[in-house]
C-alpha cells in the first residue's frame, strides 16, 4: 500500500496553485455551482475529460432549470 492519500489528496486536486474547494467555499458557490466548477477544473487531470465536462454540463443545467422556476 502505497502513502499517496486518494481521498483528501489525490493530484487531480491539486493540479494548480489551490485546490478547487478553496475558491468553491469562498466564493460561496453552493452545491450545483460548485459541483460544475470542480468537473470543468479537473476535467484535464483525471483522463475522462469528455465525461468531467458532461457532468459540469449537467450540473449547470440543473441549477438553471432552478433559477427558471422561481
Amino acid at each position: 500500500m502505497s502513502g499517496k492519500d486518494m481521498v483528501n489528496n489525490p493530484d487531480h486536486y491539486n493540479a494548480g496553485s489551490i485546490e478547487v474547494i478553496t475558491a468553491i467555499d469562498d466564493w460561496n458557490l453552493g452545491f450545483c455551482l460548485g459541483n460544475a466548477v470542480k468537473y470543468i477544473a479537473r476535467a484535464d487531470h483525471k483522463g475522462k475529460k469528455l465525461e468531467d465536462l458532461k457532468k459540469a454540463r449537467w450540473y449547470l443545467n440543473h441549477e438553471i432549470e432552478k433559477l427558471e422556476k422561481e
